[in-house]
């Protein structure tokens, strides 16, 4: 089953925008932000967007900016994200997915709750034949698998 669902932890108030594709023929699904902000000049910013997917564990939901976001100078810091299935209900945020956000430019850069903070795709994946057994669980959040 694939799914997106709101997160209970939230970090804002009021309404939640689920993700949607804006036509028929998209691939990435847009994630609205749930609060205003501004990302200062050549500066990062975490954005949560107070929702979490489900989706099976051989797939991957990879996160991007949208072609407007890019033109305009924001990037995400890591170029992309990726979500592992297990991300899903995590203990530390209970899956929220997050956008960290890149200001490339010189001037501040407005984010009003509802605009679109990037898009996610999701995709299948394929491991190697002879991968010795893992028995790693993943034990926390945002940037969990580094620790």
């Amino acid at each position: 089953m694939r799914k997106f669902e709101i997160v209970e932890s939230r970090t804002s108030q009021g309404e939640i925008t689920l993700p949607v594709r804006a036509t028929k023929n998209s691939a990435g699904y847009d994630f609205y932000s749930p609060i205003d902000c501004t990302i200062e000049p050549n500066s990062t910013k975490l954005i949560f967007s107070d929702v979490k997917a489900q989706f099976e564990t051989d797939e991957v939901l990879i996160l991007c900016t949208t072609s407007g976001m890019g033109k305009r100078g924001i990037v995400l810091a890591n170029a992309i994200g990726i979500i592992d299935a297990d991300y899903y209900n995590n203990v530390n945020n209970e899956g929220n997915i997050g956008f960290m956000l890149r200001n490339l430019n010189s001037t501040p850069y407005e984010i009003k709750r509802g605009d679109k903070i990037g898009q996610g795709i999701f995709t299948k994946y394929l491991v190697v034949d002879n991968e010795a057994e893992i028995a790693n669980n993943r034990v926390g959040g945002f940037g969990s698998t580094d620790k």
